[in-house]
């Protein structure tokens, strides 16, 4: 259910957006322009109760990483990879892990509404917004259909999104300025869900399964007037969950998302840049790669106390410097990837490859370079070698941790 509430909140997946204004109201329609790039990054805090009970809390990060590949006739299409963490050191503290990715592509249209492939499962909430092909005025209410798509392929082995329909009731509250003095556009969406699972999908009697989900989503979106797309929204929801055998489950909490853009670094000039900040600031044993998901400085056996996750002082130098880097860039999140030489078990590796990962992080949260919804962790253990493990030269590269400075 963590990953199905993951998404749920997603429904806004854009960029680019244009209005044009006079004096009888306003009318909104997507744009996009190929080439734009933008991120999503919500939190969500719920609490989870099971037959009445309250089961436990949780903290969950969800971030979305977009590239507009192609722009036509108010229509973009978008390259997506969506991943969702919860906090690893449990509700409302702590690093979050780097979870799973999972890529979709789809097209929006001037109006908001979606066209894509059930070989696809995200995002969950799709067709909300769609804007009324009409200026609209403050105050002013219309409806459209929406759905949402759950992937049910692990739980019940469904292997194209479950589509649930529904009607999401809007209206456009007007202007309203921030504590600067930011002027957004301001729209209220609410949906309710009313639904049951069909039995021909499954065996009731044999696996206890959801039969029916009841729940609503109520959204305060904030329009940026420069930008033309959204720049954040606050959400409260409630899902309640009644499966074959009896039992209930309810999920209830508020959610917070934010739009931004970010530079990407993943270039020949960029790489050149940190390599010669690397040699001005004469830090020694941490080289730079270009990679999928941005530049990666890996920084070569890295100084713990023995077998430990606890940073020497000289180690802490040394991130004082790297900041410097990471602080040119301060709209990309950063991932912190932990590795090990070929000692202990794999399990132990794998324990304190995250471990070490996690005290980088905390580090350099410590020292705000960023806060901790803009960093992430993994633990590989031993299982990306840079080098022979029979040597200790080349147990020494592998030992390291890596930040990477991310595109997507």
């Amino acid at each position: 259910m963590k990953f199905f509430l993951a998404f749920l909140n997603l429904a806004f997946v854009m960029l680019g957006g244009i209005f044009a204004q006079n004096s009888s109201g306003t009318k909104f329609t997507f744009k996009y322009n190929k080439g734009d790039s933008y991120k999503i990054l919500s939190t969500i805090n719920e609490n989870v109760f099971v037959n009445g009970q309250l089961n436990h809390k949780a903290e969950i990060l969800n971030r979305i990483s977009v590239t507009v590949t192609e722009a036509k006739g108010g229509s973009g299409t978008h390259e997506a990879t969506f991943m969702t963490s919860e906090n690893s050191m449990g509700a409302f503290g702590g690093i979050f892990s780097y979870g799973e990715d999972y890529n979709s592509v789809f097209v929006r249209d001037a109006s908001g509404k979606y066209s894509i492939s059930d070989e696809y499962f995200m995002p969950v909430v799709r067709d909300v917004p769609i804007f009324p092909n009409k200026e609209i005025s403050p105050g002013e209410k219309w409806t459209y259909e929406g759905h949402e798509a759950h992937d049910l392929r692990r739980t019940f082995g469904i292997m194209t999104p479950y589509k649930i329909p529904f009607l999401a009731e809007y209206q456009y509250l007007g202007i309203e300025k921030d504590e600067n003095g930011k002027q957004f556009h301001k729209f209220d969406v609410k949906y309710t869900l009313a639904y049951k699972m069909s039995s021909e999908l499954y065996d009731f009697q044999i696996i206890d399964v959801p039969v029916e989900t009841q729940g609503f989503s109520h959204q305060t979106i904030f329009w940026d007037f420069e930008k033309g797309y959204i720049d954040h929204y606050n959400e409260e929801f409630r899902i309640v969950l009644k499966t074959s055998l009896g039992n209930n489950f309810i999920f209830e909490g508020v959610a917070h998302a934010e739009v931004t853009e970010f530079e990407s670094t993943s270039d020949d000039k960029n790489l050149s840049s940190v390599i010669e900040t690397l040699q001005d600031l004469g830090i020694k044993d941490v080289s730079v790669t270009r990679g999928e998901k941005g530049l990666t400085l890996s920084i070569e056996n890295i100084q713990f106390e023995p077998d430990s996750d606890i940073l020497m002082a000289s180690e802490k130098a040394k991130l004082n410097k790297i900041a410097k880097i990471l602080n040119a860039y301060p709209n990309n999140d950063l991932l912190i990837t932990g590795h090990t030489a070929l000692r202990g078990t794999a399990d132990s590796r794998k324990q304190l490859s995250e471990q070490r990962a996690q005290a980088v992080a905390d580090y350099l949260i410590k020292n705000k370079v960023r806060d901790k919804y803009h960093v992430f962790t993994k633990g590989m253990g031993g299982d990306v070698p840079l080098a022979d493990n029979n040597t200790e030269e080349g147990r020494a590269k592998n030992r390291r941790v890596e930040i990477t400075i991310m595109d997507k």
